[in-house]
């Protein structure tokens, strides 16, 4: 995406933003689009390397984004971390892992496992930002679905009721927090073009992916991250509760 075509959100800058899983991917887009925006951005990730070469690669930028290693499965960890940042104005929670399993070997530890990588610190983390976003009476949480349970793909059936209940999580969190000026959404992105996902499709799925999208243009982690700055943003101040789509049209 061009910068010099990209929206600028005057509410953005400034703001104290948390980006989990902003290492790589969709994740280090964010940190990137917000850290143009002049944002505070600190990001939460395990992979050292590729947090170090995206803080390298922000530098130049007037408040260069900060990297905080922790395992996200942690809630030790995860409390231990945030108490550390401080009080937070907007919450990217985007870190998950979408590992294919097949459901007639999925064990009890390994739903425990995925439901802790994809689900539960989500809501910890959410937690832990409350007490701050509600003494400033306001903040923003937004939280990453998939389109992957809409579709039913296989390969993924713990992973899509991970991303399920983030919807619902999104909902409740949105009607228990509203009175405190906190916004709660989610993004439900379609199939983005990361390296990745590019592990997983062959070029013909590439291909059917597009016939399957009502505009064949194939969606990067750019075309996200422009979306999350809107949520993020003032000019969104009365979205919450709900899931906003990105997806080119995939069906």
């Amino acid at each position: 995406m061009t910068e010099a075509l990209s929206a600028i959100y005057p509410s953005l800058k400034g703001k104290r933003v948390v980006v989990t899983g902003g290492a790589s991917g969709i994740g280090a887009s964010i940190v990137a689009a917000f850290a143009h925006q002049g944002a505070q951005v600190t990001f939460i990730d395990i992979a050292e390397q590729e947090a170090d070469a995206l803080c390298i690669s922000l530098g130049d930028a007037a408040l260069p984004p900060k990297f905080r290693r922790c395992d996200l499965t942690d809630l030790g960890a995860v409390a231990r971390t945030f108490a550390g940042i401080g009080s937070v104005d907007v919450l990217i929670n985007n870190a998950a892992n979408d590992d294919r399993h097949d459901v007639g070997k999925v064990t009890p530890a390994y739903w425990d496992e995925r439901m802790a990588v994809n689900l539960r610190h989500m809501f910890f983390c959410t937690q832990a930002v409350i007490p701050g976003m509600r003494a400033q009476h306001g903040g923003a949480i937004i939280n990453f679905g998939s389109i992957s349970w809409h579709l039913g793909l296989r390969g993924l059936a713990l992973y899509e009721t991970a991303k399920a209940g983030i919807e619902g999580m999104t909902r409740a969190l949105a009607r228990e927090l509203g009175a405190d000026g906190i916004r709660v959404t989610a993004v439900i992105p379609g199939s983005v073009k990361t390296p990745r996902q590019e592990r997983w499709y062959s070029p013909q799925d590439e291909k059917q992916i597009l016939d399957q999208q009502s505009i064949q243009e194939r969606l990067l982690p750019e075309h996200v991250a422009s979306l999350v700055l809107f949520l993020a943003s003032d000019d969104a101040r009365l979205c919450t509760g709900h899931s906003y789509w990105i997806d080119a049209g995939w069906r």
